[in-house]
Order: C-alpha cells, then structure tokens, then sequence
C-alpha cells in the first residue's frame, strides 16, 4: 500500500499530455490549465450535477476573466451531434476564438463530448481533461478518443484529440454514488485482464476498500495503476491501429448492450457483462484458457457488477449492433479477446480477433437463461 504522506501527488505523461493526480487538484485547475493550455478565453462545459459540486470552485480558481460555464443535462442519452451543436454554437454566440481552451469538468460523457466540441471548434482548440468520476479518471479521459453517440450505436461520431492536461482529484470521489464507483471498477478489472495479471488480483482483492472508502491508499493506488497501464498502451499505439485494440475487451458486446439499453445501463455496468461475456466466448472456440471466464465473472460479480444483459434485450438485436460498432472490419466484427488473465490474443492479426456469428449468439442466448 502507498502510505498516505507519499500519495500526496503523482505526476506522469502520455504523448504531450500532463496527468496529474493529487487531492485537492479540484482547487488548482485554472493555474494548471494557465501552464499547459495557455488562452486569452476558456469555456468550461459540465453536467448539471457536476457544476452543482464543483463549478463555482473551479471557476474561481482561474485568474483574470472568469470563464465561461456551460452546462448539459446529466447521462450518454445527451452525448448527441444535437448537443455537440448547442455547445458550439454557445461558444460563437460569446465571441469564442481560436485562442479558447476547452476544460471539460465531469464523467466520461463530458470529457467525450466536451473533446470532441475541441477537436472540431475552429478546427481544434485545445482541450484539458478535469475528470470527476473513477471511470473518467483511469479511462475515459486518457489518450484523446472523443466522439458523440448516434442511434446507430455508441461513439461513432468523434476524432482523435489528445489532451494538453489530465487534472484527477481523488477527492471528488467522496460525491460519487457507489453505483458509478463499480462501474469504474469495472474498467480497472479489465485492466488487469488485458496485461497483467498481479494488478488483477490487487484490484480484486482491494473491492471493498475500493468501493466503500473512495479517499483511501487503495483507491489512490488502483488510480495510478490504471492510468499507468492505459498510458503505455496508448503511447505504443495512439490511433488504435495495433495494440490499443486490447483496450476494447468487452466494448464489442458491451457497448451493444449499452445500447440496447437506451443507456439506462452504465457504461461501467454494460463494460462488465461485455467482459463476461467474451471471455465466455474465448473460451468456448478454445482461444482463452479453461478458467479464465469463470475468473473474470467472479471479480465483477463480487464488485457489485451485473454479470448477464437484461432479460429483455433479445440476443439477435446485440448482434447486429455489434456491426455497427467501430471494430467492424469489412463488413466483419472483431473482438479483444483474452488467451488468459493478463494476456491477450491477436498478436499476430493486429490483436483483433474475427468471430463467427454463430459462435456470438451462443454465448448470448446461453447468457439469457
């Protein structure tokens, strides 16, 4: 464990970006944002619920012009093109220039939308990441995926915009609810699935301390451990033509539920049946190691996870969103799949692994039961 005295600051680097974790970072924002994105404007882009926590104190901490606050209402069914275009529009409405800085303060529905509203003001104006929840802190605001949501799926508007700054202030966890702290556990689950299989059983075997003391050395620790695992895959690979891949175990599967869903799923929560049930699928046309998939669902069941979709969402609909996500290559879906905890398949096909359709309705109508 990290003692508290020496988790007082951690500071790494991804590509050009800055993170920083630290309590009380919430406070600092605009003197970083001063140093790594300098601006003559910066616009501020929140959820209602976010800024009703931590907007006026992160306003304050900017020097000279106070920026501007946006707000959009809470939850992915608002990461749209439609709010995507209110917010730009806001933002010429004020008089916004090249010269503005983007600071998106929030989950990982502001930190998509507000970098993509970034990558596509003016062309790209920088943008410095302020996460408020777990999953935004060790995922979803490392390596510079942005995007909106369409109704054919999850994520399929967006441009690659890396961050001038990362700015994680564990303290902001103690207004998390416990369900948005499991879903973040989930991405740290899948951390340890796809490289390495010490940091697997840290994490599980911290669960209750992760989920029931979000100031504590565990959380802390789980932090640093998940922002360094993603930073080194994104730093091999930044526009996902290789080994960034291996980030999406359980995404294909899980953003189809989520979908599915009418996002009334968490993304953490549709991310943890995703990874149960692909490994399930490793397993069944002999790529992963027997065990692997009964590993994997008992960690998630034990962090409070769901481990199956909702008895409502037909297996049939969840495959044919799955053609419609990202990873499709020609006309073809390909899976992040693991050969066992801690390492993944497809070293020698770009680590994409292409997946009968058979085989995937297997696994989901044996899931449904």
């Amino acid at each position: 464990m990290v003692a508290p005295r020496e988790r007082a600051a951690a500071a790494l680097r991804l590509l050009d970006c800055e993170i920083l974790v630290e309590p009380g970072l919430l406070g600092n924002v605009g003197a970083i944002a001063a140093r790594a994105a300098p601006a003559h404007r910066y616009v501020i882009i929140a959820d209602d619920t976010v800024a009703g926590h931590y907007g006026a104190r992160v306003v304050d901490s900017f020097h000279g012009p106070s920026p501007l606050l946006l707000r959009v209402p809470p939850g992915e069914a608002h990461k749209t093109r439609a709010t995507w275009a209110s917010l730009t529009d806001e933002m010429l409405d004020a008089g916004c220039g090249r010269d503005t800085t983007v600071v998106a303060l929030g989950g990982g529905v502001v930190g998509d939308l507000a970098g993509f509203v970034a990558a596509t003001f003016m062309r790209g104006i920088p943008v410095v990441q302020v996460p408020t929840t777990l999953l935004a802190m060790i995922d979803a605001s490392l390596g510079g995926k942005t995007g909106v949501d369409a109704p054919a799926g999850k994520n399929l508007v967006g441009a690659f915009h890396q961050p001038s700054a990362v700015i994680a202030d564990p303290q902001a966890l103690a207004t998390l609810p416990l369900e948005q702290r499991r879903a973040g556990a989930a991405e740290a689950i899948k951390h340890g699935v796809i490289t390495d299989a010490a940091y697997f059983d840290r994490v599980a075997a911290a669960l209750p301390a992760l989920l029931h003391d979000p100031a504590g050395d565990a959380m802390h620790e789980l932090i640093i451990g998940s922002i360094t695992i993603k930073a080194g895959v994104v730093l091999g690979d930044e526009r996902e033509r290789g080994m960034r891949k291996i980030l999406n175990f359980g995404h294909t599967l899980g953003h189809a539920i989520e979908t599915a869903s009418d996002y009334r799923l968490l993304h953490g929560e549709a991310i943890a049946i995703g990874m149960v049930l692909e490994a399930a699928l490793a397993e069944m046309i002999g790529i992963a190691s027997a065990g692997t998939a009964p590993r994997i669902r008992d960690v998630v069941a034990r962090a409070g996870l769901p481990t199956a979709p909702p008895p409502a969402l037909s297996p049939e609909r969840l495959l044919a969103l799955t053609r419609t996500d990202k990873k499709a290559r020609g006309g073809a879906v390909e899976y992040a799949l693991p050969l066992t905890i801690g390492t993944m398949a497809g070293a020698e096909t770009q680590w994409g692994v292409r997946v009968r359709d058979d085989d995937v309705l297997a696994v989901l109508r044996t899931a449904s039961h």
